[in-house]
Protein backbone atom coordinates (compact mmCIF):
# COMPACT_ATOMS: atom_id res chain seq x y z
CA UNK A 1 0.00 0.00 0.00
CA UNK A 2 1.12 3.30 -0.36
CA UNK A 3 0.91 5.16 2.92
CA UNK A 4 1.12 8.99 3.59
CA UNK A 5 2.03 10.08 7.55
CA UNK A 6 1.86 13.34 8.98
CA UNK A 7 4.04 14.22 11.78
CA UNK A 8 7.31 13.14 11.86
CA UNK A 9 7.63 12.65 15.60
CA UNK A 10 8.27 9.36 18.00
CA UNK A 11 5.45 7.80 16.76
CA UNK A 12 5.36 8.96 13.10
CA UNK A 13 8.93 7.74 12.96
CA UNK A 14 7.96 3.99 14.71
CA UNK A 15 5.17 3.92 12.16
CA UNK A 16 7.25 4.86 9.01
CA UNK A 17 10.32 1.64 10.32
CA UNK A 18 7.33 -0.72 10.66
CA UNK A 19 5.55 -0.09 7.54
CA UNK A 20 8.22 0.38 5.16
CA UNK A 21 10.11 -2.60 6.74
CA UNK A 22 6.48 -4.61 5.45
CA UNK A 23 7.18 -3.26 2.48
CA UNK A 24 4.83 -0.71 2.12
CA UNK A 25 5.41 2.40 -0.06
CA UNK A 26 5.54 5.43 3.17
CA UNK A 27 5.70 8.98 2.61
CA UNK A 28 5.80 11.40 5.91
CA UNK A 29 5.11 14.84 6.26
CA UNK A 30 6.77 17.40 8.53
CA UNK A 31 7.72 21.24 8.64
CA UNK A 32 11.01 20.28 10.41
CA UNK A 33 13.09 19.20 7.37
CA UNK A 34 16.04 18.23 9.18
CA UNK A 35 14.68 15.55 10.91
CA UNK A 36 12.96 14.37 8.01
CA UNK A 37 16.32 14.43 6.80
CA UNK A 38 17.70 12.20 9.34
CA UNK A 39 14.93 9.75 9.36
CA UNK A 40 14.91 9.27 5.69
CA UNK A 41 18.73 8.47 6.03
CA UNK A 42 17.37 5.55 8.22
CA UNK A 43 14.43 3.84 6.40
CA UNK A 44 13.26 3.57 3.31
CA UNK A 45 10.83 6.16 3.07
CA UNK A 46 10.12 9.36 1.06
CA UNK A 47 10.27 12.88 2.61
CA UNK A 48 8.05 15.74 1.84
CA UNK A 49 9.01 18.96 3.62
CA UNK A 50 5.73 20.83 4.37
CA UNK A 51 2.53 21.63 6.33
CA UNK A 52 -0.02 18.49 6.31
CA UNK A 53 -3.24 20.70 5.94
CA UNK A 54 -1.71 22.19 2.31
CA UNK A 55 -3.21 20.21 -0.60
CA UNK A 56 -0.33 21.51 -2.57
CA UNK A 57 2.04 19.18 -0.07
CA UNK A 58 -0.39 16.82 -0.12
CA UNK A 59 -0.10 16.44 -4.27
CA UNK A 60 3.28 16.66 -4.17
CA UNK A 61 2.99 13.34 -1.44
CA UNK A 62 0.75 11.22 -3.55
CA UNK A 63 -2.30 11.72 -1.99
CA UNK A 64 -3.98 11.21 -5.47
CA UNK A 65 -2.89 7.29 -5.60
CA UNK A 66 -2.12 6.85 -1.49
CA UNK A 67 -4.55 3.79 -0.04
CA UNK A 68 -4.17 5.44 3.70
CA UNK A 69 -3.50 8.78 5.43
CA UNK A 70 -2.07 8.93 8.88
CA UNK A 71 -1.89 11.93 11.01
CA UNK A 72 -0.05 12.22 14.38
CA UNK A 73 1.27 15.56 14.59
CA UNK A 74 0.99 16.81 18.28
CA UNK A 75 -2.12 19.18 17.29
CA UNK A 76 -5.70 17.14 17.88
CA UNK A 77 -7.47 19.64 14.95
CA UNK A 78 -4.52 19.68 12.88
CA UNK A 79 -4.76 15.99 13.00
CA UNK A 80 -8.61 15.79 12.08
CA UNK A 81 -8.38 18.20 9.95
CA UNK A 82 -5.31 17.02 7.58
CA UNK A 83 -8.06 13.67 7.07
CA UNK A 84 -10.74 16.06 6.38
CA UNK A 85 -8.78 17.50 3.37
CA UNK A 86 -7.44 14.22 2.35
CA UNK A 87 -11.25 13.20 2.43
CA UNK A 88 -12.39 15.98 0.44
CA UNK A 89 -9.87 14.91 -2.75
CA UNK A 90 -10.13 11.32 -2.89
CA UNK A 91 -11.62 8.22 -1.24
CA UNK A 92 -8.59 7.37 0.36
CA UNK A 93 -8.83 5.76 4.66
CA UNK A 94 -7.80 8.59 7.23
CA UNK A 95 -6.55 7.98 11.09
CA UNK A 96 -6.02 10.70 13.13
CA UNK A 97 -4.61 10.15 16.88
CA UNK A 98 -6.72 12.49 18.91
CA UNK A 99 -5.47 12.82 22.52
CA UNK A 100 -7.70 15.61 24.55
CA UNK A 101 -10.56 14.63 26.54
CA UNK A 102 -12.53 17.33 25.25
CA UNK A 103 -13.75 15.16 21.77
CA UNK A 104 -13.43 11.96 23.77
CA UNK A 105 -17.14 11.66 24.06
CA UNK A 106 -17.74 12.77 20.65
CA UNK A 107 -15.38 10.35 18.74
CA UNK A 108 -17.98 8.38 16.93
CA UNK A 109 -19.60 12.02 16.03
CA UNK A 110 -16.20 13.06 14.90
CA UNK A 111 -15.48 10.13 12.97
CA UNK A 112 -18.65 9.84 11.48
CA UNK A 113 -19.17 13.50 10.19
CA UNK A 114 -15.74 14.26 9.75
CA UNK A 115 -15.15 10.55 7.62
CA UNK A 116 -12.16 9.89 9.23
CA UNK A 117 -12.11 5.78 9.69
CA UNK A 118 -10.06 5.34 12.88
CA UNK A 119 -9.19 7.86 15.82
CA UNK A 120 -7.18 6.88 18.28
CA UNK A 121 -6.41 8.48 21.47
CA UNK A 122 -3.35 6.88 22.93
CA UNK A 123 -4.03 7.41 26.57
CA UNK A 124 -7.30 6.10 26.76
CA UNK A 125 -6.26 3.22 24.89
CA UNK A 126 -3.05 2.91 27.49
CA UNK A 127 -5.60 3.30 30.09
CA UNK A 128 -7.65 0.19 29.17
CA UNK A 129 -4.96 -2.01 29.23
CA UNK A 130 -3.49 -1.02 32.69
CA UNK A 131 -7.18 -1.70 33.91
CA UNK A 132 -7.43 -5.12 32.01
CA UNK A 133 -3.76 -5.91 33.73
CA UNK A 134 -5.53 -4.48 37.33
CA UNK A 135 -8.13 -7.96 36.84
CA UNK A 136 -5.41 -10.33 36.28
CA UNK A 137 -2.62 -8.76 38.28
CA UNK A 138 -0.19 -11.39 37.94
CA UNK A 139 -0.04 -10.90 33.97
CA UNK A 140 2.92 -8.47 32.70
CA UNK A 141 1.21 -8.36 29.58
CA UNK A 142 -1.97 -9.67 28.28
CA UNK A 143 -3.01 -9.52 24.58
CA UNK A 144 -6.22 -11.36 23.06
CA UNK A 145 -7.60 -13.57 20.34
CA UNK A 146 -10.37 -14.83 18.70
CA UNK A 147 -12.70 -11.91 19.81
CA UNK A 148 -11.15 -11.96 23.29
CA UNK A 149 -11.89 -15.89 23.78
CA UNK A 150 -7.87 -16.86 24.13
CA UNK A 151 -5.65 -14.64 25.80
CA UNK A 152 -1.32 -14.42 25.75
CA UNK A 153 -0.36 -13.87 28.82
CA UNK A 154 3.33 -12.65 29.59
CA UNK A 155 4.29 -13.43 33.67
CA UNK A 156 7.64 -13.83 35.14
CA UNK A 157 8.56 -17.23 36.92
CA UNK A 158 9.14 -16.75 41.03
CA UNK A 159 13.07 -18.14 41.64
CA UNK A 160 11.42 -20.53 44.15
CA UNK A 161 8.48 -21.60 41.53
CA UNK A 162 8.28 -25.81 41.86
CA UNK A 163 8.50 -25.81 37.68
CA UNK A 164 12.00 -24.01 37.49
CA UNK A 165 14.53 -26.22 35.99
CA UNK A 166 11.61 -28.57 34.48
CA UNK A 167 11.89 -28.73 30.92
CA UNK A 168 8.96 -28.07 28.43
CA UNK A 169 8.50 -32.02 27.68
CA UNK A 170 8.58 -32.97 31.00
CA UNK A 171 5.38 -30.54 32.17
CA UNK A 172 2.29 -32.87 33.59
CA UNK A 173 0.28 -34.00 30.66
CA UNK A 174 -2.62 -31.92 32.59
CA UNK A 175 -0.93 -28.45 31.59
CA UNK A 176 -1.81 -29.36 28.05
CA UNK A 177 -4.25 -26.32 27.53
CA UNK A 178 -1.80 -24.32 27.89
CA UNK A 179 1.54 -23.09 25.49
CA UNK A 180 4.04 -21.72 26.61
CA UNK A 181 4.90 -19.73 23.17
CA UNK A 182 7.80 -17.41 23.92
CA UNK A 183 10.31 -17.07 26.58
CA UNK A 184 12.83 -14.46 27.61
CA UNK A 185 15.75 -14.44 29.94
CA UNK A 186 17.81 -10.62 30.16
CA UNK A 187 18.17 -9.54 27.03
CA UNK A 188 17.95 -13.54 25.08
CA UNK A 189 14.60 -14.58 23.66
CA UNK A 190 13.45 -17.27 22.01
CA UNK A 191 10.59 -19.57 21.04
CA UNK A 192 11.09 -22.69 22.84
CA UNK A 193 10.49 -26.29 22.16
CA UNK A 194 10.33 -29.47 24.57
CA UNK A 195 13.69 -29.03 25.35
CA UNK A 196 13.68 -25.77 26.88
CA UNK A 197 14.24 -25.71 30.63
CA UNK A 198 12.31 -23.12 32.76
CA UNK A 199 14.49 -20.99 34.62
CA UNK A 200 13.43 -18.78 37.66
CA UNK A 201 13.45 -15.02 37.05
CA UNK A 202 12.75 -15.69 33.22
CA UNK A 203 9.35 -14.39 31.40
CA UNK A 204 7.28 -16.72 29.78
CA UNK A 205 4.63 -15.83 27.47
CA UNK A 206 2.08 -18.64 27.00
CA UNK A 207 -1.39 -18.94 25.24
CA UNK A 208 -4.76 -20.32 26.83
CA UNK A 209 -7.87 -19.85 28.24
CA UNK A 210 -8.40 -17.28 31.18
CA UNK A 211 -9.34 -20.29 33.14
CA UNK A 212 -6.52 -22.59 32.05
CA UNK A 213 -4.07 -19.89 32.50
CA UNK A 214 -4.82 -18.56 35.86
CA UNK A 215 -4.50 -21.83 36.92
CA UNK A 216 -1.30 -22.89 35.87
CA UNK A 217 0.45 -19.52 36.83
CA UNK A 218 -0.83 -20.27 40.16
CA UNK A 219 0.89 -23.55 40.00
CA UNK A 220 3.89 -21.85 38.76
CA UNK A 221 4.00 -19.94 42.32
CA UNK A 222 2.17 -16.83 40.96
CA UNK A 223 -0.57 -15.47 42.92
CA UNK A 224 -1.09 -11.48 43.06
CA UNK A 225 -4.92 -11.87 44.15
CA UNK A 226 -7.68 -9.54 43.41
CA UNK A 227 -7.13 -5.80 42.95
CA UNK A 228 -9.68 -4.37 45.48
CA UNK A 229 -7.68 -0.84 45.69
CA UNK A 230 -5.42 0.99 43.57
CA UNK A 231 -2.92 4.34 43.93
CA UNK A 232 -2.48 6.33 40.73
CA UNK A 233 0.73 8.85 41.05
CA UNK A 234 0.39 11.66 38.20
CA UNK A 235 -2.51 13.49 36.93
CA UNK A 236 -2.28 13.69 33.32
CA UNK A 237 -5.14 12.48 30.59
CA UNK A 238 -4.05 8.42 31.27
CA UNK A 239 -4.30 9.21 35.02
CA UNK A 240 -7.87 10.75 34.43
CA UNK A 241 -9.13 7.58 31.74
CA UNK A 242 -7.77 4.95 34.09
CA UNK A 243 -9.37 6.59 37.96
CA UNK A 244 -12.86 6.27 35.60
CA UNK A 245 -12.42 2.92 34.70
CA UNK A 246 -11.19 1.62 38.04
CA UNK A 247 -14.24 3.19 39.87
CA UNK A 248 -16.57 1.90 37.33
CA UNK A 249 -15.69 -1.65 38.39
CA UNK A 250 -15.73 -0.99 42.03
CA UNK A 251 -11.81 -0.39 42.66
CA UNK A 252 -10.90 2.22 45.64
CA UNK A 253 -8.77 4.80 43.87
CA UNK A 254 -6.15 7.35 45.59
CA UNK A 255 -4.72 9.53 42.84
CA UNK A 256 -1.88 12.28 44.00
CA UNK A 257 -1.21 15.19 41.53
CA UNK A 258 1.09 18.02 42.11
CA UNK A 259 -0.40 20.54 40.34
CA UNK A 260 -2.84 22.24 42.90
CA UNK A 261 -4.57 23.46 39.86
CA UNK A 262 -5.11 20.03 37.93
CA UNK A 263 -5.74 18.22 41.68
CA UNK A 264 -8.58 20.18 41.72
CA UNK A 265 -10.16 20.07 38.34
CA UNK A 266 -9.75 16.23 38.87
CA UNK A 267 -11.12 16.22 42.12
CA UNK A 268 -14.29 17.49 40.37
CA UNK A 269 -14.26 14.90 37.68
CA UNK A 270 -13.63 12.12 39.36
CA UNK A 271 -16.46 11.96 42.60
CA UNK A 272 -16.18 8.32 43.52
CA UNK A 273 -12.18 9.12 43.88
CA UNK A 274 -9.48 10.63 46.76
CA UNK A 275 -7.82 12.94 44.81
CA UNK A 276 -4.48 14.39 47.15
CA UNK A 277 -2.65 17.53 45.87
CA UNK A 278 1.41 16.55 46.54
CA UNK A 279 4.13 15.49 45.29
CA UNK A 280 4.30 11.36 44.26
CA UNK A 281 7.75 11.78 44.61
CA UNK A 282 8.09 12.06 48.19
CA UNK A 283 8.24 9.62 50.50
CA UNK A 284 6.82 10.58 53.16
CA UNK A 285 3.73 12.07 51.71
CA UNK A 286 3.45 8.55 50.35
CA UNK A 287 3.63 7.29 53.89
CA UNK A 288 1.27 9.93 55.33
CA UNK A 289 -1.60 8.73 52.80
CA UNK A 290 -0.68 5.12 53.32
CA UNK A 291 -0.18 4.86 49.29
CA UNK A 292 1.49 1.29 50.23
CA UNK A 293 -1.50 -0.15 51.45
CA UNK A 294 -2.72 0.08 47.90
CA UNK A 295 -3.00 -3.30 45.65
CA UNK A 296 -2.25 -1.53 42.79
CA UNK A 297 0.33 1.58 42.54
CA UNK A 298 0.47 2.70 38.68
CA UNK A 299 3.17 5.64 38.18
CA UNK A 300 2.19 7.42 35.48
CA UNK A 301 3.62 11.00 35.75
CA UNK A 302 5.15 12.80 32.26
CA UNK A 303 8.73 12.46 33.13
CA UNK A 304 9.93 8.15 32.11
CA UNK A 305 12.94 8.81 34.89
CA UNK A 306 10.93 9.41 37.55
CA UNK A 307 8.23 6.79 37.05
CA UNK A 308 11.20 4.28 37.00
CA UNK A 309 12.61 5.47 40.34
CA UNK A 310 8.79 5.47 41.81
CA UNK A 311 7.85 2.53 40.67
CA UNK A 312 11.41 0.51 41.99
CA UNK A 313 10.86 2.46 44.99
CA UNK A 314 7.16 1.30 45.02
CA UNK A 315 8.45 -2.25 45.16
CA UNK A 316 9.56 -1.84 48.84
CA UNK A 317 6.19 -1.40 49.31
CA UNK A 318 4.76 -4.75 47.91
CA UNK A 319 1.66 -4.05 46.49
CA UNK A 320 0.50 -6.86 44.23
CA UNK A 321 0.96 -5.16 41.07
CA UNK A 322 3.43 -2.01 39.57
CA UNK A 323 2.33 -0.67 36.24
CA UNK A 324 5.00 2.13 34.89
CA UNK A 325 4.17 4.42 31.89
CA UNK A 326 6.74 4.95 29.87
CA UNK A 327 6.67 7.65 26.96
CA UNK A 328 9.94 6.98 24.83
CA UNK A 329 9.53 4.61 22.36
CA UNK A 330 13.27 3.59 22.62
CA UNK A 331 13.74 2.32 26.04
CA UNK A 332 13.28 -1.52 25.70
CA UNK A 333 16.88 -2.66 26.70
CA UNK A 334 17.35 -0.47 29.58
CA UNK A 335 14.23 -0.94 31.06
CA UNK A 336 14.63 -5.13 30.41
CA UNK A 337 17.25 -4.81 32.82
CA UNK A 338 15.41 -2.79 35.82
CA UNK A 339 13.49 -5.32 38.15
CA UNK A 340 9.81 -3.57 36.41
CA UNK A 341 6.38 -5.22 36.70
CA UNK A 342 4.35 -4.30 34.07
CA UNK A 343 5.07 -1.45 31.41
CA UNK A 344 2.56 1.03 29.84
CA UNK A 345 3.52 2.96 27.07
CA UNK A 346 0.94 4.57 24.75
CA UNK A 347 2.99 5.68 22.30
CA UNK A 348 3.40 1.80 21.57
CA UNK A 349 -0.16 1.39 21.82
CA UNK A 350 -0.53 3.80 19.23
CA UNK A 351 1.65 2.30 17.05
CA UNK A 352 0.24 -1.41 17.36
CA UNK A 353 -3.59 -0.33 17.04
CA UNK A 354 -2.33 1.40 13.68
CA UNK A 355 -0.52 -0.88 12.64
CA UNK A 356 -3.00 -3.36 13.38
CA UNK A 357 -5.29 -0.73 11.11
CA UNK A 358 -3.58 -1.56 8.26
CA UNK A 359 -2.78 -5.03 8.40
CA UNK A 360 -6.82 -5.43 8.64
CA UNK A 361 -7.10 -3.24 5.67
CA UNK A 362 -4.93 -5.00 3.60
CA UNK A 363 -7.02 -7.85 3.52
CA UNK A 364 -8.42 -6.98 0.38
CA UNK A 365 -4.92 -6.97 -0.73
CA UNK A 366 -4.43 -10.65 -0.24
CA UNK A 367 -3.69 -10.54 3.31
CA UNK A 368 -5.52 -12.39 5.91
CA UNK A 369 -3.74 -11.26 9.08
CA UNK A 370 -6.79 -10.09 11.59
CA UNK A 371 -4.47 -9.04 14.57
CA UNK A 372 -0.88 -8.27 15.31
CA UNK A 373 0.67 -8.16 18.81
CA UNK A 374 4.81 -7.46 19.35
CA UNK A 375 5.88 -9.54 22.74
CA UNK A 376 8.91 -9.81 24.16
CA UNK A 377 9.92 -6.04 23.62
CA UNK A 378 9.26 -6.17 19.70
CA UNK A 379 11.38 -9.14 19.15
CA UNK A 380 8.78 -11.52 18.55
CA UNK A 381 5.40 -10.61 16.47
CA UNK A 382 2.26 -13.08 17.55
CA UNK A 383 -0.33 -13.05 14.53
CA UNK A 384 -3.74 -13.99 14.07
CA UNK A 385 -4.98 -15.61 10.65
CA UNK A 386 -8.31 -16.68 8.94
CA UNK A 387 -7.20 -20.06 6.83
CA UNK A 388 -8.82 -19.54 3.42
CA UNK A 389 -9.55 -21.63 0.73
CA UNK A 390 -6.28 -22.92 -1.45
CA UNK A 391 -4.44 -22.79 1.95
CA UNK A 392 -1.09 -24.79 1.07
CA UNK A 393 -0.96 -25.72 4.76
CA UNK A 394 -4.81 -26.49 5.24
CA UNK A 395 -5.60 -30.45 5.81
CA UNK A 396 -2.47 -31.31 6.74
CA UNK A 397 -1.07 -32.63 10.09
CA UNK A 398 1.34 -30.44 11.64
CA UNK A 399 3.68 -32.75 11.89
CA UNK A 400 3.90 -32.68 8.34
CA UNK A 401 4.11 -29.05 7.50
CA UNK A 402 7.68 -27.65 7.51
CA UNK A 403 7.48 -24.04 8.88
CA UNK A 404 10.39 -21.36 8.86
CA UNK A 405 12.81 -21.01 11.77
CA UNK A 406 11.66 -19.32 14.91
CA UNK A 407 7.75 -19.99 14.02
CA UNK A 408 5.48 -21.83 16.10
CA UNK A 409 1.70 -22.31 15.18
CA UNK A 410 0.00 -21.57 19.05
CA UNK A 411 -3.46 -21.59 18.68
CA UNK A 412 -6.42 -22.61 16.31
CA UNK A 413 -9.91 -21.86 16.94
CA UNK A 414 -12.26 -24.41 15.20
CA UNK A 415 -15.93 -24.66 15.34
CA UNK A 416 -15.99 -22.25 18.17
CA UNK A 417 -13.34 -24.49 20.29
CA UNK A 418 -9.98 -23.43 20.87
CA UNK A 419 -6.94 -26.31 20.32
CA UNK A 420 -3.96 -26.00 21.53
CA UNK A 421 -1.97 -27.53 19.07
CA UNK A 422 0.21 -31.14 18.50
CA UNK A 423 1.56 -32.79 15.79
CA UNK A 424 -1.76 -34.64 14.83
CA UNK A 425 -3.53 -31.34 14.81
CA UNK A 426 -4.59 -29.55 11.15
CA UNK A 427 -6.45 -26.41 10.09
CA UNK A 428 -9.17 -26.24 8.04
CA UNK A 429 -10.56 -23.07 5.51
CA UNK A 430 -13.10 -21.22 7.74
CA UNK A 431 -10.37 -22.07 11.31
CA UNK A 432 -8.31 -18.91 12.76
CA UNK A 433 -5.43 -20.00 14.24
CA UNK A 434 -2.62 -17.97 15.93
CA UNK A 435 0.81 -18.11 14.96
CA UNK A 436 4.58 -16.48 17.26
CA UNK A 437 7.37 -15.64 14.71
CA UNK A 438 10.33 -13.60 14.56
CA UNK A 439 10.10 -12.90 10.81
CA UNK A 440 7.98 -9.37 10.37
CA UNK A 441 6.55 -9.67 6.67
CA UNK A 442 3.55 -12.12 7.23
CA UNK A 443 0.82 -11.14 5.87
CA UNK A 444 -0.57 -14.82 4.78
CA UNK A 445 -0.88 -18.09 6.59
CA UNK A 446 1.26 -19.56 3.94
CA UNK A 447 4.14 -17.45 4.84
CA UNK A 448 5.26 -19.65 7.80
CA UNK A 449 5.91 -22.16 5.15
CA UNK A 450 9.06 -22.90 4.74
CA UNK A 451 9.78 -23.38 0.83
Amino acid sequence: MKIIIVGCGKVGTALAAQLSSEGHNVTIIDTNESLLASVSLVYDIMPVPGNGLSSETLREAGLEDADLLIAVTKNDEINMLCCVVAKRSTTIHTIARVRSPLYRGETEFLRKKLGIDMIINPEHAAAKEVARLLQFPSATDIDSFFNNKIDMIRFRVPRTSKIVGTALKDLPRRESNVLICAAADGDKAIIPDGEFVIRGGSDLSIIAGLTDAENFIKKAGVDAGRVRSAAIIGGGELAYYLAEMLSRINISVTLVERNPKRANELSGLLPACTVICGDGGNKELLKEEDIGSADAIIVCTDIDEENIILSLYARRLSPKKIVTKINHLDMDDVIADLDLDSIVNPKHTTVEQIIQYVRALTNSQGSNVEMLYKLMGDRFEALEFTVREGCKAAGKSLKDIKTKDNTLVAGILHDGQFIIPGGQDQFMPGDSVVVVTIHRDMSDLDDILDS
